[in-house]
């Protein structure tokens, strides 16, 4: 006996490969009534959806998030953490002057080890009334910014010598970061103090970070034309005396440890720093009146 095969119309076919499709779906996500639902058979319109040639769907990419890369020392970082970090220090510094609390109108140095080193500060610059001395060392100019009201600001100085940037460099930061950091602590000072004197030191070449010259050159290059921008701002080269011939450090200028000053060192650096800072003002001519007085006292008896 012959087998026949009953073969399908094409459009039953079509009429139930919605259906089919509606039915897959539901068997596979365990939906009992989807699956009765899936077996009824479908409006013209779903069916016309289906059998038609599915668009592609194009979508606008995602924006990537935006991102800022902020300049070193601004308030993306916590002030409480350098506060936490340089806790014993400021507690020293608290210490001191409540012995012996600097004067106002003074001069006041700020920045790295080699400020904190530098033990003949006052003596090397005593035509100055008041001298005061807050470095710390292995702190950044990032640290200075952070701290300013606690180093700077609340001494009320005349002017300000700051020295750091080195240790940012030696720690990754770019010359650019380094120029934020200084630019952020110069508006944090003036915030308070507007009509502040403010020098900056420029980053010293080491034997110990020569392979930082480069960057070096370019963080000193970059606040030096700042400087020039800004009302009582100041950049102090003490890069290009402390090079030898070769452009390279000096040794003898640097401890054994070639990285800090040793005192032929510190006194090229008084040297060149004494030139920049304020005349001193002019001691009052007090013996002159007592000896006008005297000489009018002596003339006053013969007089007619």
């Amino acid at each position: 006996m012959p087998l026949f095969v009953k073969t399908e119309p094409r459009a039953w076919r079509a009429r139930s490969q919605p259906a089919l499709q509606r039915f897959a779906i539901a068997w596979l996500t365990g939906s009992a009534a989807l699956c009765a639902q899936a077996q009824a058979p479908a409006a013209p319109a779903a069916q016309a959806a289906v059998l038609a040639p599915a668009e592609p769907v194009l979508r606008k990419p995602a924006s990537p998030p935006a991102t800022s890369m902020p300049a070193q020392g601004d308030a993306s970082t916590p002030p409480s953490a350098a506060h936490t970090r340089w806790q014993s220090t400021l507690a020293a510094f608290a210490k001191n002057d409540l012995l012996q609390h600097p004067g106002s109108d003074g001069v006041l140095f700020v920045g790295s080890s080699t400020i904190r080193l530098w033990s003949n500060l006052s003596q090397d610059f005593r035509q100055m009334p008041v001298v005061i001395n807050r470095g710390f060392g292995g702190s950044t100019l990032r640290d200075c910014n952070l701290l300013a009201r606690e180093l700077v600001v609340q001494y009320r100085p005349k002017q300000v010598l700051l020295y750091a940037g080195d240790n940012d460099l030696a720690e990754g930061a770019t010359p650019a970061e380094v120029l934020g950091s200084f630019v952020n602590f110069v508006h944090t000072v003036r915030a308070e103090l507007p009509g502040l004197r403010i020098s900056y030191i420029s980053i010293k070449p080491s034997p110990l970070r020569a392979g930082l010259l480069p960057k070096i050159r370019d963080a000193n290059a970059l606040i030096a034309n700042y400087a020039q921008s800004v009302p009582e701002l100041r950049y102090i080269d003490i890069f290009n005396p402390m090079l030898d011939k070769a452009g390279q450090p000096r040794p003898e200028l640097f401890l054994p440890d070639r990285l800090h000053l040793n005192e032929t060192g510190y006194r090229q650096w008084q040297s060149v720093i004494a030139a920049q800072l304020p005349a001193p003002p002019p001691a009052a001519p007090a013996a002159l009146v007592p000896a006008a007085a005297q000489q009018r006292g002596r003339q006053a008896p013969g007089g007619s």
